[in-house]
């Protein structure tokens, strides 16, 4: 069996399972739920109390991430990283801007 067969859908399986779309909403919820920190940092220049070695592991991991998944062509994976790398960048960017 070649590798990329091993991420094909089974011929007549749904197009997404359950666990595909539960994973997508998950990736929303977290990454909305990153947003208020993202709007603290450049709306109200607060930066106290974040980790930039944190964050920059955060981003280095989404990096990561995103390359398995456009390795892998899984779009749940590399899709939602996109997403992971521009809120993570704009939180280190804030850091670095306002701490």
């Amino acid at each position: 069996m070649e590798p990329h067969q091993l991420h094909d859908p089974p011929a007549g399986a749904p197009a997404r399972s359950a666990m595909s779309r539960l994973l997508a909403a998950m990736s929303l919820v977290t990454m909305a739920m990153t947003v208020p920190q993202v709007w603290l940092i450049w709306v109200k220049h607060d930066a106290s109390g974040v980790s930039l070695l944190s964050w920059s592991a955060y981003l280095v991991s989404a990096l990561l991430w995103f390359w398995h998944g456009l390795r892998q062509r899984d779009r749940n994976i590399w899709l939602a990283c996109v997403g992971w790398i521009v809120l993570d960048a704009g939180v280190i960017a804030g850091v670095v801007t306002y701490w």
